[in-house]
C-alpha cells in the first residue's frame, strides 16, 4: 500500500498542506520526458512488457500500442521529437499518433539520436499522450522531447527515476473523516465499487486508522481479497527485524483467513480472506480498537456481505506498547500494479459512523493526496460527494480534479447501524 505511513501522518496533521502539488515543470522551453517512467503498454496482460528498464520497445509487426502520457498546461502547437534507434536493422518506419492526428516517420541508425515526429495542434490543455502504434522493425525509444506554444505554461510528468515506479502506479487519494469523538471504539463504513471500476491492482480501503487499514482488493483476474493489516510499533520495512515484544499478536481469526506478516511499507501483522466480492454490490466494514488495560491495544475487523447476510470475522490482533482508542478514521484508493496505472478506478463510500458508547454520524471528509501528486509527477486523482456519500477516483489521466485539502460536507440521513456487538464472532 503506497507509502501508508506517510498517508496516515498526513491525515492526522491538522495543518497538512499540499503547496507543492500540481506544480508544472516549466524552467525550460524543451521538456525531455523519460518514456520508461511515463509510458504504458496498453492492454498488457502477461509476458514481456514493451516498457523496459532502459527504454520502450516498439516491436516489428506488433499491434500493441504504447502510450507516453504528460499534462500540458497550455493549448497551441506541440512539437514532438524522440530519442530513438533501430535495434536489429538499419531503417524502420514508425507510426505514431497524438490525439486524432496520425503520422508515419522514418528512423535510421543503431545509435540513439533525435528524430522529428512532427507538429500537432492542441486545442485544449490537459493530459495528452504520444501513442506509438506500429513499426516495420524493432525500435527502442528512450525519451520524447516536447516543445512549442502548448508547453508555454509547463508540462507535468515524472523526470526522477526514483519515482518512476510510483508514477506508473498513479497517485493515491484519501478521505479523512470527521468529526471524531473521544474514546472511539468502532468505525463503520459501507463501500460500493461501481461496475467496470474493479480494475486489477486496485485497493479500495474502507476503514483506515492510525495503526492500520481494512478494505478490499483486486489481486489478479481470478483473485480478490478482503485485507486487514496492523503495523508494528517498531519502525522497519523488514518484518524479521521486529523485536519479539513489539510483534503484532494474533488473537483470533475467521474461517479460511490467511495470517502472515508484511513489509516494505512499515511492517506488521496481515490477514486476508480470498473472497470474490463483486462490483455494484454494497459491502459493510466494522472495525474495533480498544486498549486492553495492560499497555496494549486490540484491533478487530468484521466484514458484512449481502450474499451471506452476516458479519464475518476477518481477524483480531493485539498491538503491543500501544494504549489508544481508534483515531484517524479515513479511506483511500490506490493502484498497486504499475502496469495498470493508465486505467481509471472509482469507489464510493457511504454511511460512515463512529461509536464511543453511542453512534456518531460522520458529516465531512477532507481530500488528501500522496507524494506522487504533491511532487507534480501525476495529478489524476480526486474525490467529492455523491447522492449517497463520498467518492474517490484515480488513474487514467483525467483532468477533472478537486483541489487537495478540500473539505466535503454530506448530510447523512440514514439511521445508525443496528449491530449487536456481543453477538459478533
Amino acid at each position: 500500500m503506497i507509502r501508508l505511513l506517510n498517508i496516515v501522518c498526513c491525515l492526522l496533521l491538522v495543518n497538512f498542506s499540499c503547496t507543492a502539488q500540481h506544480a508544472p515543470q516549466k524552467e525550460k522551453s524543451a521538456y525531455a520526458v523519460p518514456v520508461i517512467g511515463n509510458s504504458f503498454e496498453i492492454g498488457y496482460t502477461k509476458g514481456k512488457n514493451a516498457v523496459g528498464k532502459e527504454y520502450v520497445t516498439i516491436s516489428k509487426g506488433d499491434s500493441k500500442k504504447v502510450s507516453t502520457f504528460f499534462k500540458l498546461n497550455s493549448k497551441g502547437e506541440l512539437k514532438v521529437k524522440a530519442i530513438a534507434k533501430v535495434l536489429f536493422s538499419n531503417v524502420a518506419s514508425l507510426q505514431i499518433a497524438v490525439g486524432n492526428s496520425t503520422k508515419r516517420v522514418k528512423i535510421s541508425g543503431n545509435e540513439f539520436q533525435a528524430v522529428d515526429l512532427g507538429k500537432f495542434s492542441i486545442s485544449k490543455e490537459g493530459y495528452k499522450s504520444v501513442d506509438f502504434l506500429s513499426s516495420t522493425e524493432d525500435i527502442a525509444i528512450k525519451t520524447i522531447i516536447l516543445e512549442g506554444s502548448a508547453t508555454t505554461n509547463g508540462v507535468i510528468y515524472c523526470r526522477d527515476k526514483d519515482n518512476f515506479y510510483w508514477t506508473r502506479r498513479g497517485p493515491s487519494c484519501h478521505l479523512g473523516y470527521g468529526p471524531q469523538g473521544e474514546n472511539t471504539t468502532y468505525y463503520y463504513n459501507e463501500v460500493v465499487v461501481p461496475e467496470g471500476q474493479d480494475v486489477e491492482g486496485s485497493y479500495f480501503m474502507a476503514n483506515g486508522f492510525g495503526q492500520g487499514y481494512f478494505g478490499i482488493q483486486v489481486n489478479s483476474p481470478t483473485e480478490r481479497r478482503i485485507l486487514f493489516s496492523v503495523w508494528s510499533p517498531f519502525h522497519t520495512d523488514d518484518p524479521n527485524a521486529i523485536p519479539e515484544d513489539q510483534k503484532i499478536k494474533l488473537l483470533k481469526k475467521g474461517k479460511d483467513v490467511y495470517i502472515g506478516e508484511f513489509g516494505n511499507e512499515g511492517s506488521g501483522g496481515q490477514s486476508f480472506l480470498r473472497y470474490n466480492w463483486k462490483a455494484g454490490v454494497t459491502y459493510k466494514f466494522l472495525l474495533k480498537g480498544q486498549p486492553d488495560g495492560k499497555g496494549n491495544t486490540d484491533f478487530t475487523a468484521w466484514f458484512f456481505s449481502p450474499e451471506n447476510n452476516n458479519w464475518a470475522l476477518i481477524a483480531s490482533f493485539k498491538r503491543p506498547q500501544t494504549n489508544t482508542y481508534l483515531k484517524g478514521f479515513h479511506s483511500f484508493l490506490e493502484n498497486f500494479n504499475p502496469n495498470q496505472g493508465y486505467l481509471t478506478r472509482h469507489v464510493q463510500f457511504k454511511n460512515q459512523w463512529t461509536y464511543n458508547g453511542q453512534w456518531n454520524k460522520v458529516t465531512q471528509a477532507r481530500l488528501t493526496v500522496d507524494a506522487t501528486y504533491r511532487q507534480g509527477n501525476r495529478v489524476d486523482a480526486t474525490g467529492g460527494t455523491t447522492a449517497n456519500g463520498y467518492f474517490l477516483k484515480m488513474g487514467g489521466f483525467f483532468d477533472e480534479i478537486e483541489k487537495p485539502d478540500t473539505i466535503f460536507k454530506f448530510d447523512n440521513t440514514q439511521s445508525a447501524p443496528q449491530i449487536d456487538f456481543d453477538s459478533l464472532p
